[in-house]
């Protein structure tokens, strides 16, 4: 199976282990604090999943649910994107999402794409920006450490 075009852009979620009292922590200009922000970002990771394979990933109760939970949430996640994105798959093609109240939203799949990517990058910015401020180095989350990480950029200094 060769690898999708978006498969590294799906790859590199992150949650951390932080105390109880940085979990509660929150910014002013962020979506709130670690925990919620962590289970929003999880749960509409789900939704989207949900909504672009048909019903394939569930949709998951995120409301409860700890650090180790939300980890184990997005590593089936990143199978089901690897899996969902292996396909020969249409960017033009019109995904329905439909709410259960009744409302739906009607988008191409390349959008929904985008937006997911985009929603776990803001997210996890405002993470980062949440831990710089109570003095935690946050974790290293672009995609050229992903990159280095997994062993797949060579930086080569200038010749001298």
């Amino acid at each position: 199976m060769s690898r999708s075009l978006l498969a590294d852009a799906f790859a590199h979620h992150t949650c951390l282990g932080l105390t109880p009292e940085q979990l509660d922590a929150e910014v002013a200009g962020t979506f709130g604090p670690i925990l919620p922000t962590m289970r929003h970002l999880v749960g509409a990771d789900a939704a989207y999943l949900f909504a672009m394979t048909g019903g394939r990933r569930p949709i998951i109760d995120d409301a409860a649910m700890g650090l180790p939970e939300l980890r184990a949430a997005m590593e089936c996640n990143g199978a089901e994107w690897e899996t969902f994105l292996a396909q020969d798959l249409d960017p033009e093609a019109v995904v329905v999402r439909r709410r259960n109240d009744g409302s739906a939203s009607h988008a191409p799949l390349g959008i929904r794409l985008a937006q997911a990517v985009h929603h776990g990058t803001d997210h996890r910015s405002q993470v980062c920006t949440i831990l710089t401020t109570l003095g935690v180095e946050p974790p290293a989350i672009d995609a050229w450490d992903f990159a280095d990480h997994q062993g797949r950029l060579l930086e080569i200094p200038p010749a001298s």
